[in-house]
């Protein structure tokens, strides 16, 4: 049996969960989420736990199990607490900004880059160099901080560039020079 999916959820007392045979619904204080299960595993709620169950011990009812048993777990952990993702933006005169819902960059190209938010997610920047990506769906607040990163990846000779906070990124060493004869 996988170790992740025997594992039992705990259901927080302001989210309510509706198991509808494959498609479950959550709703919490944070928003609504809903997803629709592989059939190879059914969600059983008794009181405030959810259990995740396998039809059968075939290969993908077995593959199946953890990743259903791990996507209804954020799920429920997102609309009660929900997730963020922290950048950091390191390089001289690249700096962010808010304006209105959206994300403003200013990333050494000849204009600014407009990030535009989907509906339940919020930018937050500190210190205008680190920025904060919220929201409760765990899959867009990834989606969206990857596409942040996206529009200036760290370079590996100066370092400068997005990254993730705490991302180690790999340092080249740059040209040596011509030595003399």
């Amino acid at each position: 049996m996988s170790r992740i999916g025997k594992r039992p959820i705990k259901v927080p007392a302001k989210v309510e969960v509706t198991v509808d045979g494959t498609k479950v619904i959550v709703k919490g204080p944070k928003g609504e989420l809903s997803r629709q299960l592989p059939s190879q595993v059914t969600v059983s709620q008794e009181g405030e736990i959810l259990q995740v169950t396998r039809r059968d011990d075939s290969r993908i009812c077995r593959q199946m199990h953890g990743l259903s048993r791990t996507l209804v777990s954020n799920m429920v952990e997102g609309v009660s607490q929900g997730f963020q993702r922290r950048l950091e933006i390191q390089g001289v005169g690249y700096r962010a900004a808010v304006q209105g819902r959206n994300l403003v960059l200013n990333m050494g190209y000849s204009h600014q880059v407009q990030i535009v938010p989907p509906e339940g997610i919020q930018f937050a920047v500190e210190n205008n160099t680190n920025v904060i990506v919220s929201g409760y769906d765990k899959e867009v607040v990834g989606n969206i901080a990857a596409k942040i990163r996206d529009v200036r990846p760290p370079e590996p000779y100066k370092g400068k560039g997005i990254r993730y906070a705490g991302e180690a990124v790999r340092r080249k060493a740059g040209k040596t020079g011509k030595g003399k004869k």
